[in-house]
């Protein structure tokens, strides 16, 4: 059942993805939850299989409500999460290290979601555009400049789709929280901060003399808030 208690929820919030720890650093509206799954394009997918459980990272993208995992048609993953198993997908940003004055109180700065759901596989036209989105998500531009998929890699494609309906995000920023007592240390306490900075782009050793790196390239920057 939604819960509608909270003022940040925005009809994602369910009882399976309510924090119940630390749940001020909780958040259910869809502007912190797609902004989170808009910094970065890995995700790890969950999924059971004959007992055994199985978290893979992946690739995705985001359509407004609806995420795209893609990979072989052949990948175990892809054909299990086909038939309508449960699926929990995760993301998460790693934005600092948390060095406090005590070991027990290091941490990190993070931004995560996780989205709990059933995938179910995309054909087509549909099939076509996500995988579309998928590779926006990754870099913007470049969909439009290569050459698209032909039949037969479209048929060794498998592509499924994941409505975002019932997801939370979880956020720690700041500095380190210690034990009162423990300010009075001689002991460095502070973030490290992280960024995921792109580096200059390196040209395929075959490329064809007289083209440039794409302005889309050159612009990209990674997009961590």
């Amino acid at each position: 059942m939604l819960e509608t208690d909270d003022p940040r929820a925005g009809g994602m919030k369910t009882d399976r993805v309510t924090l119940r720890r630390r749940p001020q650093r909780a958040a259910y509206d869809e502007s912190t939850i797609f902004a989170i799954l808009d910094a970065t394009s890995l995700c790890h997918v969950g999924f059971v299989l004959n007992g055994q459980p199985f978290v893979i990272p992946t690739s995705f993208g985001r359509a407004g409500r609806t995420i795209y995992l893609h990979g072989a048609a052949a990948s175990r993953m892809l054909r299990e999460l086909s038939t309508g198993v449960a699926v929990c997908v995760t993301v998460t940003v790693l934005d600092g290290l948390v060095l406090a004055r005590s070991i027990f109180h290091h941490s990190v700065n993070y931004r995560s979601v996780v989205i709990l759901g059933n995938a179910t596989p995309c054909e087509g036209e549909e099939k076509l555009r996500g995988l579309k989105v998928v590779s926006e998500h990754i870099i913007p531009g470049r969909w439009a400049e290569v050459r698209g998929p032909n039949a037969t890699e479209l048929r060794a494609t498998s592509l499924l789709k994941l409505e975002i309906t019932e997801a939370s995000a979880k956020i720690r920023h700041g500095p380190p929280i210690d034990d009162e007592e423990d300010y009075e240390l001689g002991c460095w306490a502070g973030v490290l901060p992280f960024a995921l900075v792109p580096q200059e782009p390196v040209p395929d050793p075959r490329l064809a003399t007289g083209i440039d790196v794409p302005e889309y390239v050159r612009s990209f920057r990674a997009r961590r808030r």
